[in-house]
């Protein structure tokens, strides 16, 4: 049967609905699937600019005629073959940290639950860092020493918060602890290893794209893609956790087993991402709240978030290339320098809402 579109209410919301069948429909929200859309546009519009800008130019005309495969040889050297390659990852890794960050602020039901608050980046990081030094340095290793550290780091934060019940201020609190200690044994590896390898890990560390070609692209796109998937499929749980775990247990919702669950796929998204590109400080913090007042949902919505994530990397990548040309900047200065100031404005407000 066709796909048919009606528009209905939800909860005073605006929301399209698609009938896929007498019995299956899926409810949209107008708002936020017009935000989501113009996030999009606005990321493939900075990937287009970020593919013809450098010291080999190319009008947006030309670039849209590579990704089409016509075009001159050279252009589509340069475009396709050295540039799309870093944008493509621009886009996964910004989105994975944003979903991860709507995630844990859901589940904390605060602004500060991000997992480089947590500590979750951290121990991803700490977990790369002895994967490097002691086995190897391949997409493989790096990924699944990252998802080791940062579920390692997730299972202390949970246990050392738990007591009658996980609380997100008392997650927060203990996860900025493990986070610092976490800190110091990286930088305890980094002075023990060689000079070489000192270097390397400082400017991963920081969080960079610099020299990923098509060999981070392919792992990179089915691991976070399949994640995105899980999350998708445990549907709105999400949302009913929102409203506090006795009233997401009246509405027979298993509360500790889906926190669990969307903890593990929040847990996996960062690291995923922190193996491609190293602890990328502030998009995961800063996406969902600025998702959230764009597409003015009544709690934290996950594909815009995604779609903020994938346009403040993009943008910040497209930054750290170009503001001190032709010398390319680590993406997480730029996030950091910019997501300092988001940090100052977001405690100010929180501290005029405490008063």
């Amino acid at each position: 049967m066709n796909p048919v579109k009606s528009r209905s209410v939800d909860f005073g919301r605006s929301a399209l609905v698609l009938r896929l069948g007498p019995i299956a429909s899926v409810r949209l929200g107008v708002r936020t699937t017009v935000t989501c859309l113009m996030l999009l546009l606005l990321a493939a519009a900075v990937a287009v600019l970020a593919l013809g800008t450098g010291e080999f130019t190319a009008t947006p005309a030309e670039v849209l005629q590579a990704l089409t495969g016509e075009g001159s040889r050279a252009v589509r050297l340069v475009v396709v073959e050295w540039r799309l390659p870093r944008v493509l990852l621009a886009l996964l890794v910004g989105a994975a940290m944003g979903l991860s960050g709507a995630i844990f602020q859901a589940l904390t039901r605060n602004p500060l639950g991000s997992p480089d608050v947590l500590g979750f980046s951290t121990g991803a990081y700490t977990g790369v860092l002895v994967c490097v030094v002691f086995v190897g340095r391949s997409y493989p290793q790096t990924a699944t020493a990252a998802l080791i550290g940062g579920i390692a780091t997730a299972a202390a934060v949970y246990l050392l918060s738990l007591r009658r019940g996980v609380q997100g201020f008392r997650l927060i609190i203990v996860g900025i602890a493990i986070s610092a200690v976490l800190s110091s044994i990286n930088e305890w590896f980094i002075i023990k290893v060689d000079l070489q390898t000192a270097i390397s890990a400082t400017i991963w560390g920081k969080g960079t794209l610099n020299g990923l070609g098509w060999a981070q692209v392919t792992p990179a796109a089915v691991t976070i893609g399949g994640l995105s998937v899980l999350v998708l499929a445990l549907g709105r749980r999400l949302q009913v956790l929102e409203l506090g775990d006795d009233a997401a247990a009246a509405v027979g919702v298993g509360v500790e087993r889906t926190r669990l669950a969307y903890l593990a796929l929040g847990v996996a998204l960062i690291a995923a991402a922190t193996a491609v590109a190293g602890p990328i400080s502030f998009v995961a913090l800063a996406a969902p709240q600025l998702a959230h007042r764009l597409a003015r949902t009544a709690g934290i919505a996950l594909a815009p978030s995604a779609a903020m994530g994938a346009l403040l990397l993009m943008a910040s990548d497209f930054a750290a290339q170009r503001a001190f040309a032709p010398t390319q900047l680590p993406v997480g200065v730029v996030t950091v320098s910019i997501g300092g100031l988001y940090f100052v404005w977001l405690l100010a407000r929180q501290a005029r809402r405490s008063a």
